[in-house]
């Protein structure tokens, strides 16, 4: 009826009650928001734990996160990186990067920290190394839709673009569910695969 998307009206919210350059108090307003007015679906403070725990262990210094959406993630990442990492996220929708490019420049990331790369998963990937400059992975975020995580993965392994030792974190594997990604995960030797409980997000 407004005219508006509810990620937009999010971040209406978002940029009335939240702190500029506060990252974590952007991520408390996003979350007062999808508790009391509208479902979204970011990664939520539960889940967020599970990042910030595993951003803290790995110190990972160049990061890609497939699926931008709002850029709660992307601030979520972003504030736990340590000091001169880079941040590389890619989302296909043109009006969700929209915003999450606010979102992301509210937080007080800039885009030597953050780049926001808009396209499809699949197209952009390949390009990373030679247009973006990511030579190689140390964590990625998967929280795009669930029938692409093996094809990216996939894709990272054959561009070569992961780090050896890398970490592949992926949300709502068991639901809705990425049960060939997992099957491959757990079936291929490369990797050992950790199954992190938590509930849906809000």
């Amino acid at each position: 009826l407004t005219g508006t998307s509810r990620e937009q009206r999010a971040f209406q919210y978002v940029l009335a009650h939240a702190i500029p350059g506060d990252p974590h108090h952007i991520l408390q307003t996003f979350d007062q928001w999808c508790y009391h007015c509208e479902h979204l679906s970011c990664v939520g403070p539960d889940k967020g734990r599970i990042v910030e725990r595993v951003l803290l262990e790995r110190a990972p210094l160049r990061v890609l996160e497939l699926g931008t959406y709002c850029g709660y993630g992307t601030v979520l990442l972003a504030q736990g990186l340590p000091p001169g990492a880079r941040l590389y996220t890619i989302e296909g929708d043109p009006r969700h990067a929209a915003v999450a490019e606010k979102v992301i420049r509210l937080a007080g990331f800039s885009e030597q920290t953050v780049e926001l790369i808009v396209g499809p998963s699949e197209e952009v990937i390949p390009h990373l190394r030679e247009k973006h400059g990511l030579i190689k992975a140390d964590l990625v975020f998967m929280d795009h839709w669930k029938r692409c995580y093996l094809r990216d993965l996939r894709l990272l392994e054959s561009h070569q673009l992961l780090a050896e030792g890398a970490t592949i974190l992926a949300d709502n594997v068991l639901f809705p569910g990425a049960p060939h990604f997992l099957q491959y995960a757990k079936t291929c030797g490369k990797y050992h695969c950790k199954v992190h409980r938590a509930s849906l997000e809000y």
